[in-house]
């Protein structure tokens, strides 16, 4: 299906807004480019779906992500699945495939779903199950920190700062070449609360990416993303919440000039 067959799909199924605040809880999900600092709450289950392409190169990815509540809500553990596909890379017309396997460990140092602040530390092990050679991965296993906080800046705005940074030792480029890399990231974003089932979301984000490009050598590949957005929530009797949602991100100053379409969709229910 095509991207904005796509996004018109998820358009006309937007909810109303018949319901009244009171009846529903407002939505504390995953933003889309930034991670908010709320654990799963016990016996709650999440499971996410992104996808985005570039709106030039037609270039896309697409992640799954499944978190899981461990012992207590101040543990969380996750994997993140990853494919990328290239329209037209390494002289291969729709060459795609599987990416790094991410594993994931939240720790809730601060607040939850119902504080004013929250922070949830997260360490991540990134294993390099892509092919390097083809651009799909980092050749080499590697380790991620990010450190996410969320702040309710008044019962209908939200803030949440990420500040963090990927280690790859020995880090492969397409020919084999090795280099140690390190890639510092930040990114803040500002969540309204139109209506407790509705939000629209604005998010920055600033990367600092190092590659390998020959033996003991790398460089550095500056982008600053800029991503307003929507998402929207069903709730159902059983307990099941479904949260679709769609933004537009853009490049400014290092990465001017790109553009794309974000999709999300989230499950999230009892176990």
């Amino acid at each position: 299906m095509r991207p904005f067959a796509s996004l018109t799909l998820l358009l006309l199924a937007a909810p109303t807004f018949a319901q009244t605040s009171a009846e529903v809880p407002p939505i504390q999900d995953n933003s889309f480019l930034i991670e908010e600092a709320y654990n799963q709450e016990m016996g709650v289950v999440q499971h996410i779906t992104t996808w985005e392409q570039d709106r030039d190169t037609h270039d896309w990815n697409a992640t799954f992500t499944q978190e899981w509540p461990f012992l207590s809500p101040k543990h969380q553990l996750s994997y993140t699945l990853a494919w990328d596909h290239a329209a037209a890379a390494f002289g291969a017309k729709g060459n795609g495939g599987q990416g790094d396997l991410a594993l994931n460990y939240r720790y809730q140092v601060l607040g939850d779903g119902n504080a004013p602040v929250a922070f949830s530390p997260r360490l991540t092990l990134l294993l390099p199950t892509g092919d390097e050679k083809k651009g799909r991965g980092a050749g080499a296993a590697g380790l991620q920190v990010n450190l996410p906080l969320s702040v309710v800046v008044s019962p209908r705005l939200a803030a949440h700062t990420n500040l963090g940074f990927t280690w790859t030792p020995n880090a492969k480029d397409e020919f084999g070449d090795k280099a140690d890399n390190f890639s510092p990231q930040v990114g803040q974003s500002l969540v309204w609360l139109v209506h407790p089932r509705v939000n629209l979301m604005l998010e920055a984000v600033y990367a600092n990416e190092e590659a390998t490009v020959s033996p003991g050598k790398t460089e550095r590949n500056r982008s600053f993303t800029i991503s307003p957005g929507v998402r929207w929530s069903y709730n159902l009797p059983n307990g099941l919440q479904i949260v679709p949602g769609v933004a537009f991100p853009f490049g400014v100053g290092p990465s001017s000039g790109d553009k794309a379409v974000f999709l999300y969709l989230s499950f999230e229910h009892p176990f």
